[in-house]
């Protein structure tokens, strides 16, 4: 260890001008100087306040790996200052504390000097061999302070000047390149919002396209009116397990199927698509109506066990007004005759995968001019999850709208139902009417 000085002080001003030349002599950086110069004095306040004297301790020793010299600076205190620890954490030069009142900072050192210690004149790191003109014996007139003294205060606040400077350069800069940044991000942002609602278009109209793919042509019948509104659970998918189908037979005879199959989204797609193609066949074929509910079943079950639907089947005859019902668990039709009171046909039966499926009965009534039939899904009544309520505002929506033109007939009657939804479903609105005499 080399170049060790000690030095007594009961002034916070000997000890500024005590370390402020030991950083000076061993060419400290003047940023690193001011903060060694403040973390001294505050720790060494209280102690000078209360007139107990502290110790100063400096050397230049070789560091750890060798490479290069540090200087090693200690400040002996009389009190413990690790019992404060919380007070002292934010020293502007971190330091290493010991018991018993020690304080050490080590600081590498630029480089030795091979004249003792003395830093050259040329050093910008060190003000030593610079010498201002000074009255009262070299002190600055009316300061109090050595020349040289506030010589180094100077040049430690010219450098905090630099680091602020620097600091708001950067600062300025960085902002730029937010700003930069920002304008990039907001043009991409746009790009993506532009991009994003070409997609939702496109997708939009795919999902159109394969909602009328899914949908049976409209079909003109004397006789009877017939419309149809259909709303899926959810935005993603065009529609979901609620599928129509209707056709007009050889016989004349106008067979309409409805079927609600378990889940929503595409996957209960398939299985009521199934289900609505396997009835259409089966009634093209010739099939009594009363027992297609089960031949469905048995053909459609070994190819999809988990498949669950209800299945509500009618059939109109156009130029009579019979009308034929066979009910597989789905909800019941609604009859509005044009001259009497709504009722609901009620037809028991069990849907495709349930226990035992198919209709137990064939219900027969007579439709006249002016009477409306409503065949729906259960998303129409039980959007507020109580479907004996939702049966007593379909009558009522049912009969509100019935005079209307037929085409807006089931969408009005959903709309109606809708303005409260605890429960969404799939809806599917259906509606065939006699015209008046």
């Amino acid at each position: 260890m080399t170049d060790n000085t000690t030095s007594h002080h009961h002034t916070l001003l000997s000890l500024r001008q005590a370390v402020r030349k030991v950083a000076r002599v061993h060419r400290v950086p003047v940023e690193t100087r001011a903060r060694l110069v403040m973390s001294a004095v505050d720790l060494a306040r209280t102690e000078i306040a209360a007139g107990r004297p502290v110790r100063l301790e400096a050397c230049a020793e070789p560091s750890p790996g060798g490479t290069a010299d540090q200087l090693v600076v200690t400040l002996d205190t009389l009190s413990d200052l690790t019992a404060d620890r919380g007070g002292i954490a934010d020293l502007p030069l971190p330091a290493q504390f010991a018991s018993g009142g020690s304080v050490t900072w080590r600081m590498p050192l630029p480089g030795r000097r091979g004249d003792g210690g003395s830093a050259g004149k040329g050093d910008r790191g060190s003000d030593e061999g610079t010498v201002l003109p000074a009255q009262n014996g070299g002190a600055a007139a009316g300061s109090g302070c050595p020349t040289s003294e506030i010589h180094a205060v100077e040049q430690e606040l010219r450098a905090v000047l630099a680091r602020l400077d620097s600091l708001t350069a950067e600062h300025r800069r960085l902002k730029h390149e937010i700003a930069e940044t920002n304008r990039g991000t907001l043009a991409l942002y746009v790009q993506l919002e532009e991009r994003d609602e070409q997609l939702r278009k496109a997708h939009g109209q795919t999902l159109r396209e394969l909602e009328d793919a899914l949908r049976p042509a409209p079909i003109e019948v004397d006789g009877l009116e017939m419309a149809v509104h259909y709303a899926p659970a959810g935005t993603d998918a065009p529609t979901g397990g609620d599928l129509y189908d209707w056709l007009q037979l050889p016989d004349g005879t106008v067979h309409i199927t409805v079927v609600d199959a378990l889940g929503h989204g595409v996957t209960s797609t398939r299985g009521a698509l199934n289900v609505t193609h396997a009835v259409r066949t089966l009634a093209l074929e010739g099939h009594p109506l009363e027992s297609i509910i089960a031949r469905t079943a048995e053909i459609l079950m070994p190819f999809d066990s988990e498949l669950m639907s209800t299945v509500l089947l009618a059939r109109i005859n156009p130029a009579t007004g019979d009308l034929f019902l066979a009910n597989g668990s789905h909800p019941p039709a609604l009859l509005l005759p044009a001259g009497g009171e709504p009722e609901y046909l009620e037809v028991r039966g069990r849907g495709i995968g349930y226990p035992l499926p198919g209709s137990e009965r064939l219900l027969h009534v007579r439709m006249g001019p002016g009477d409306m039939l409503i065949l729906y899904t259960d998303g129409l009544t039980e959007s507020r999850k109580d479907p004996r309520e939702g049966e007593k505002r379909l009558v009522e929506a049912a009969r509100r709208h019935s005079d209307r033109p037929i085409a807006e007939v089931p969408g009005a009657i959903a709309e109606d139902m809708h303005t409260v939804i605890l429960h969404p479903d799939d809806t599917l609105a259906l509606a065939v009417r006699v015209p008046p005499a």
